[in-house]
């Protein structure tokens, strides 16, 4: 827990601006982003401060795929069901403003606006997939 980083204290609902949307993982938080890029745009964060996705490992495979899983539950909670229509993927240091692991979850992906499109272009130098 890093008291000074802004998604360690909204997963910990230390943050009273910011709802936490339903999460099937307690060690998850998910919630809307603060300047969207789609209709539907959430983060999915670890309650446990993990560094950017430069730091993922091996053992780190399990948290991402249930991350994955949280951001689609939440497009389908949310009545977005066109999984084809999505865009989940990580800012690659150092374009990522928060250096809490977080993975962005966007739908629809072919309502991205022309600044989206381009801030999440499928595995770019800046966001990978």
């Amino acid at each position: 827990y890093d008291a000074k980083c802004v998604f360690c204290r909204i997963a910990r609902r230390e943050e009273p601006g910011t709802a936490l949307l339903p999460c099937q993982y307690e060690d998850l938080a998910c919630f809307r982003d603060i300047k969207p890029g789609a209709p539907h745009h959430y983060l999915v964060v670890p309650v446990e401060h993990v560094g950017n996705c430069k730091t993922l490992k091996a053992e780190h495979i399990p948290l991402v795929k249930r991350m994955m899983e949280v951001g689609k539950a939440v497009l389908q909670g949310n009545n977005f069901n066109d999984l084809n229509d999505t865009r989940m993927g990580f800012h690659w240091p150092p374009f990522c403003s928060i250096s809490h692991l977080h993975l962005h979850v966007l739908a629809p992906a072919s309502q991205l606006g022309f600044l989206s499109r381009l801030m999440y272009r499928i595995n770019s130098y800046w966001f990978i997939t």
